[in-house]
């Protein structure tokens, strides 16, 4: 009777240390709360990276391997957030932590594992209605989107997209050639690529005292596709004076894809010279 008993609390204590907490991810902070000198591990099965306020300094030891975050506050800590980033696809994840202080008798903290919701959808099953998959985005689409997100949106809402890595801007872009007989300044802010595509963001400014309507065919240059992020933009020192276009290029950087500068030519120097011009 009594190996029983020792056997049942012992497959009990079993089922309790290997318990696990599951939090669905899906765009909304998780709530994660900690008790001061124990330990949670948080199970997120990605290579992430973490970034902590540093109000969080010297209070709350973070481990990361493996797919596995261990999680340890030294102290009471206040409601605070802990990101994640997915360092393959840029994926965010927000952790809401709180911790508060011990208590004698209480059992610890289960450990947590996060899922993405699509992963907890129930399967198809042989008399579900079957629907045809939506067509994939096209590969100029999901950057230019990529890009405008990654400008304009709050860094929770961008949409990763797998395969997408920043590239590095060259510092001999020269843009006026973009549209020449339009009164604005350039300048380039970024650039990503995925695949054989690449994706430029360049910040258009209106140097005149006039709105300008922006049109895609004024562009000179090899482009896939050009998108404005505003169909035009106000007088120059206005709040609208300024918007961004998305340049996409094929199998190669912006620069390749632009007219070359042509530098004035002074006629006159090529003309023959007259006997009263020579000494």
């Amino acid at each position: 009777m009594k190996q029983l008993l020792w056997s049942a609390l012992l497959l009990l204590t079993t089922s309790l240390a290997n318990a696990v907490e599951i939090l669905r991810w899906e765009r909304l902070p998780l709530a994660v709360p900690l008790r001061v000198g124990e330990e949670r591990v948080v199970f997120i099965e990605r290579n992430v990276r973490v970034g902590m306020p540093s109000s969080l300094q010297g209070k709350l030891r973070v481990q990361n391997a493996g797919g596995a975050l261990y999680l340890l506050a030294s102290e009471t800590i206040a409601p605070s957030r802990l990101q994640l980033q997915d360092a393959d696809d840029g994926t965010l994840i927000l952790l809401d932590i709180v911790a508060e202080p011990s208590e004698i008798g209480i059992p610890p903290l289960e450990a947590v594992r996060i899922v993405e919701a699509e992963r907890l959808s129930p399967h198809l099953t042989d008399d579900s209605p079957t629907t045809s998959p939506a067509p994939p985005t096209p590969l100029s689409v999901a950057l230019t989107r990529y890009a405008a997100q990654s400008l304009y949106a709050p860094l929770r809402t961008v949409e990763p997209v797998p395969g997408l890595r920043a590239v590095p801007l060259r510092n001999d872009l020269v843009l006026d050639t973009l549209m020449p007989e339009l009164p604005l300044s350039y300048r380039a802010l970024a650039s990503w690529r995925l695949e054989d595509l690449w994706v430029t963001a360049v910040r258009l400014r209106n140097t005149s005292p006039h709105w300008l309507t922006l049109d895609p065919r004024r562009l000179q240059g090899d482009f896939v596709s050009a998108t404005f992020q505003h169909p035009d933009i106000g007088p120059k020192g206005e709040s609208t004076d300024t918007t961004v276009l998305y340049l996409v290029t094929r199998d190669h950087g912006l620069a390749e894809s632009l007219l070359p500068v042509i530098s004035p030519v002074d006629a006159a120097l090529n003309l023959p010279r007259s006997n009263g011009d020579e000494e």
